[in-house]
């Protein structure tokens, strides 16, 4: 009986063993056909390399000498003006990939609020749009170390009628106030007690002016350079309100950063890498300068992880 036992595992043992060999012959071939066709799919659709995990786009872009951006037509981090790409996220972008061998800069203009959408969606490379670092934001990409830190702003009909001079002062005054679709100011007015039936969303900061110049909105906020340089060219009906309270409150002043895709590491790291270099010579420095901002470099201390973190502000 024991000897039947045995002959039969043996036997059993024996054709697994030649089953095992058949299909590691098989899966070989299979194996060498699916890169093939992993291989195609990947050249005929850069999209794919910003999410497949492949630390490859950066050796594409520079062979290439092309990145695309995604920005927000936002002055004055990134906008369009006569058909030519401006704006000191812009700028600095340009210098660093110029740095990285990449030299020619395509631009895919998306409203604020699709652009980390737009990124994860391998639409672009990169958003070069300011965007402020915020811990919300950095669950979904990744940012590159700060290029600029700035404050906010509000704008209102000429005279403030209501007298708004804070965001707890649209909260407490019923008034409505249009908001850029994505923009952190969203959160920011929420934290002070505005209410989300006082929030009108818009695409874009002229629209938001357009809301307050018509009198659909009593007011609209985002960052101080953004509102200054929109009204220089929204007509007279407007104005900015010199005396505004910043809210005490996480996320201000805020930190722009360019974002990456949360697989390519290697591209953020090179880009952070030049970065700091051209932090160090002076050159970015110059470029926010060049673009109106005064006094908006960072302070040495401030890092990206310590702004994800919720831990400097």
């Amino acid at each position: 009986m024991k000897k039947f036992l045995l002959a039969s595992v043996l036997g059993v043992s024996l054709i697994l063993l030649l089953a095992a060999c058949g299909d590691d012959s098989n899966n070989e071939g299979n194996n060498d056909n699916s890169g093939d066709n992993n291989q195609s799919e990947n050249n005929s659709n850069n999209g794919d390399s910003a999410n497949s995990g492949d630390d490859s786009l950066l050796a594409q872009l520079q062979e290439e000498g092309k990145v695309t951006i995604g920005f927000a037509n936002e002055k004055p981090y990134a906008y369009q003006e006569d058909g030519e790409l401006k704006g000191a996220a812009v700028d600095i972008a340009a210098a660093v990939f110029a740095e990285l061998g990449i030299e020619e800069m395509e631009s895919q203009l998306s409203d604020f609020g699709q652009l980390i959408p737009g990124l994860n969606a391998g639409k672009f490379d990169v958003v070069t749009a300011g965007m402020a670092i915020n811990p919300d934001r950095c669950e979904q990409v990744d940012f590159g170390e700060p290029e600029m830190v700035y404050g906010e702003g509000l704008v209102v009909q000429k005279g403030n009628p209501l007298d708004l001079h804070s965001y707890a002062d649209i909260a407490e005054s019923g008034a409505t106030v249009s908001i850029m679709s994505g923009a952190t100011e969203n959160e920011y007015v929420k934290s002070e007690g505005v209410e989300d039936s006082q929030i009108q969303a818009a695409a874009d900061i002229p629209a938001t002016f357009s809301a307050v110049a018509s009198g659909r909105a009593d007011a609209t906020t985002g960052t101080e350079m953004t509102l200054r340089m929109a009204l220089e060219t929204s007509g007279d009906d407007l104005e900015f309100v010199e005396n505004f309270e910043q809210p005490d409150i996480e996320g201000i002043p805020s930190y722009g950063a360019a974002a990456f895709h949360q697989d390519n590491d290697e591209l953020r790291e090179a880009y952070n890498e030049k970065l700091a270099e051209l932090k160090a010579d002076g050159t970015v420095a110059k470029l926010l300068e060049q673009n109106g901002f005064l006094n908006n470099e960072v302070p040495e201390d401030i890092t990206t992880a310590g702004v994800c973190s919720g831990d400097q502000y």
